[in-house]
């Protein structure tokens, strides 16, 4: 999935050591540009994005995935980026807003209102 919008601020670079070695993690707030603007926070994992452009007042384009784990009984649900694309939306009449949240491509034979 992706979604659009300005990036608000970086939260700390948080790293710590697991099974696998050493790990960093890079959250970021994004906020869309809907007519009722929501915040996203956004997680970047490891060395896999050059957070270098992603600096507030950005506009971007996060490529990203939801997943969620449970933990002592409690569910916690993480917004894990896996590509940016920095810069304006592009395409489409300059009218119309580029769409916020859309699913991959190959699933658009639904006639679903949503």
């Amino acid at each position: 999935m992706d979604i659009s919008g300005k990036v608000l601020t970086l939260l700390p670079l948080q790293t710590g050591q697991g099974k696998n070695g050493t790990w960093k993690k890079q959250d970021f707030i994004l906020e869309t540009a809907d007519t009722y603007p929501k915040k996203v926070c956004i997680a970047v994992w490891g060395d896999k994005i050059d957070m270098r452009s992603v600096v507030p007042g950005a506009q971007v384009t996060v490529s990203f995935d939801v997943e969620s784990r449970e933990f002592n009984g409690r569910w916690y649900t993480d917004v894990k980026a896996w590509k940016i694309v920095t810069g304006a939306a592009s395409g489409g009449a300059a009218s119309e807003p580029a769409p916020t949240f859309h699913n991959a491509p190959g699933g658009a034979d639904d006639d679903l209102p949503f």
